[in-house]
């Protein structure tokens, strides 16, 4: 990750540009569990089926924080 002059952030590595839609898809789930709808799929069938967590949406959120934390440290 690098920081510009102006204060923007730029994300040029595969990596970030992961951890970026990781972070995106935790915060969208998180408004689900608290009753947040969006058109198209869900934050939480994505979520799912790309780390292949179970259970509810609290549940699922619960796991995928833990799996978020762990590849940020």
């Amino acid at each position: 990750m690098s920081k510009e002059d102006n204060g923007l952030i730029v994300l040029d590595t595969p990596e970030d540009i992961n951890m970026f839609r990781m972070l995106s898809l935790k915060g969208a789930l998180g408004l689900e569990v608290k009753g947040m709808k969006r058109r198209g799929r869900s934050a939480y069938s994505i979520v799912k089926e790309e780390f292949g967590l179970k259970g509810n949406k609290q549940r699922v959120l619960e796991q995928f924080t833990a799996i978020v934390e762990k590849m940020k440290g």
